[in-house]
């Protein structure tokens, strides 16, 4: 049985700011004040998992264990099954320009494509949602988005990876749908129904 959310402050346990905005669009219509980590000055723990659920699970008992506060914890990233799952769980580090040792996703999309060449451009977006309460208990969830890698990139909307991304069934990128589109079908949005369905009061 799945433990009911029913406080009135949640961390989002990232740094992310177009994580944070997603997830905060997400959560409006549970009346809940959302903090994220950098606002509440937060570290950032060592994501040593090797799994999008191990590392949410490390960002959200980080994130409750130093603020007081019930967590909420993303890991997410891109997974191409031709690529033997690359860039999967390091899809933030798989964009770090070693010119500038920023990340720099325009950068990634270029590498991945070229890596790519003509291999099967079947990939996956997953979305792992841990919440952890300061007593321990941990919920995660999982969800996922199976589409194709196009090039050129299309669309300047969304954030990492998305312009680059078409969704099965459908023709535009998640980069040029408008917030509320991309909401409704991501891997973001299948772990959030999940999450809401077990965690939140209808």
């Amino acid at each position: 049985m799945s433990r009911m959310f029913d406080e009135k402050k949640l961390v989002v346990a990232s740094h992310n700011k177009g994580k944070v905005r997603e997830i905060n669009d997400l959560l409006k219509p549970y009346a809940v004040e959302v903090f994220s980590s950098a606002e509440l000055d937060l570290i950032e723990p060592v994501e040593d998992g090797e799994t999008f659920i191990a590392n949410a699970e490390i960002k959200s008992r980080s994130a409750t264990l130093e603020s007081g506060l019930v967590s909420l914890a993303d890991d997410s990233g891109l997974v191409v099954p031709s690529l033997n799952d690359v860039p999967g769980i390091h899809s933030a580090r798989y964009a770090v320009n070693p010119k500038t040792d920023e990340r720099d996703f325009p950068f990634g999309m270029s590498r991945l494509n070229d890596e790519l060449g003509d291999k099967d451009r079947a990939a996956y977006f997953a979305c792992a949602l841990s919440l952890a309460w300061p007593d321990g208990h941990v919920e995660t969830f999982e969800g996922r988005v199976h589409g194709t890698l196009i090039w050129p990139l299309r669309g300047e909307h969304g954030f990492g990876y998305d312009p680059m991304f078409v969704a099965d069934g459908l023709t535009q990128t998640f980069g040029e749908m408008d917030a509320n589109e991309k909401h409704s079908i991501s891997h973001r949005a299948d772990a959030f129904k999940k999450l809401i369905n077990a965690c939140f009061k209808s």
